[in-house]
């Protein structure tokens, strides 16, 4: 299932995960050739991104959020 990302975090390997609009946490590494996203390394590059739609696994699986979502008032 598809959902924006809305927010970044460093996790404690100092990696970037995105935060989901449907309240999951997902990594979004640069881990060429495997992984190629170059955007996550700069500010910049994380901010164009806000939107973008991944497909949240968890999700997928049913599994419980990461984070409390909040409804924009």
């Amino acid at each position: 299932m598809k959902h924006p990302i809305v927010g970044y975090h460093l996790d404690e390997e100092n990696h970037w995960v995105a935060r989901l609009a449907c309240g999951h946490f997902q990594h979004v590494r640069h881990d060429p050739p495997w992984t190629n996203r170059p955007w996550v390394t700069s500010p910049d590059g994380r901010q164009a991104k806000l939107g973008l739609m991944l497909d949240c696994k968890k999700c997928d699986r049913s599994e419980a959020l990461d984070f409390e979502v909040r409804a924009e008032t």
